[in-house]
This record gives structure tokens, sequence and C-alpha cells, in this order.
């Protein structure tokens, strides 16, 4: 079975599971919220997980993704520690941001919505990820890998991710609705 068949949607669910393993090492999730009167960019340096396939057929199949929150990049340490407090994703109580797939439609070619339930600081939402399949195949040592993109716009105070501070000039420091991006290269396992 090619890459390609295991992620385009066609196919008997009959056929046996297959499973890719998410790579770490190039694989990343990022997030991009308003800061002020601009955007601060921000991204989780651990990520782990599973994407199931019933055969050739990723309808049939179960997503399953981990991130590691006390991972939290934004490119400023303050900020980043400030982050991990209650404030925001509380890590020391909830190290662990996860989702896990409950349907996979089919949209087009190589492309779908994952819906599925988001858990953030031990708050879990359904939300619906845009997805699409960017292309697999073998790698120079023999492995067989697979990559998808998806994205989605949460509202953090879905998610009770609630501090802000009022600006004197009006409005708040922190945008509410966040873009959320993950890059996913995994690896078939035998």
């Amino acid at each position: 079975m090619s890459a390609t068949q295991a992620t385009t949607g066609v196919g008997s669910s009959k056929a046996p599971k297959t499973v890719w393993t998410i790579d770490p090492s190039h694989s990343g999730a990022s997030f991009t919220v308003r800061h002020m009167f601009t955007k601060v960019r921000g991204r989780f340096t651990e990520l782990s997980g599973t994407i199931e396939t019933e055969g050739d057929n990723l309808t049939d199949g179960q997503v399953s993704v981990q991130i590691n929150a006390d991972t939290i990049d934004t490119n400023d340490a303050q900020r980043d520690s400030h982050l991990r407090t209650n404030d925001f994703f509380g890590t020391g109580e909830h190290p662990t941001i996860t989702f896990r797939s409950t349907s996979v439609t089919p949209r087009g070619d190589n492309e779908f919505v994952v819906h599925g339930d988001l858990t953030i600081r031990g708050v879990t939402r359904p939300v619906a990820l845009e997805a699409a399949y960017e292309g697999g195949g073998k790698t120079p040592f023999g492995t067989e890998v697979a990559s998808w993109t998806a994205r989605t716009e949460l509202d953090r105070k879905d998610f009770d991710l609630t501090w802000n501070a009022p600006l004197e000039a009006g409005g708040f420091l922190v945008g509410d609705d966040v873009k959320v991006e993950l890059d996913i290269e995994a690896v078939k396992q035998s």
C-alpha cells in the first residue's frame, strides 16, 4: 500500500489497520494570537501521536496527538514562563494538550475535515481541523512516511484560558482568537 492510498479515503473499511507514528523531529504544532497591536507566533517543541487507517481508508481511521504544554516557545522566556502558570496553561497540573479524532470527512482530493475532542488545561471541547495530505513515500533509509497539515481557529476562553489585561488605549493585551497549525510527518509501523 502506498502512502497516497493510505490517506485518500478510498477503499474498504474491512482492511487491516495501518498505524503511522508521528515523527517528532519532522513535525510541529504552532499558533498565532494577537498581542496588543500585533501578532505573536509560538510553538510547542514536543509532540507525539498516531494516525491509524483501516487499510487504505483514512475516513475509518483514528488520529491521536499529544503535545507537551511545558515546551511552549514564543521566543520570549519571560512570556513563556507566564504561559506555563495557572494564568494560562497551568502546565504543573495539566502537562499535556491532547486531540483525539471522532470522525474524518473527505473534502475533495487529499483534503479532509478531522472532527475530534481537544483537551487543554483539563477542558475538552469538540473542534474541526481542516487537514490535507501533503505526500509520502520511502525515505533514502527505506522508511515509509506520510505527511499531513491541519489548521483550526479556537477561542482560548473556551478552554478557560481567560487571563488578560486592559490596555490604556482600549481593548486587551491578548486576543481571544488563536490560529493553530500542525505539520505532521508520520512513519508507517510494520
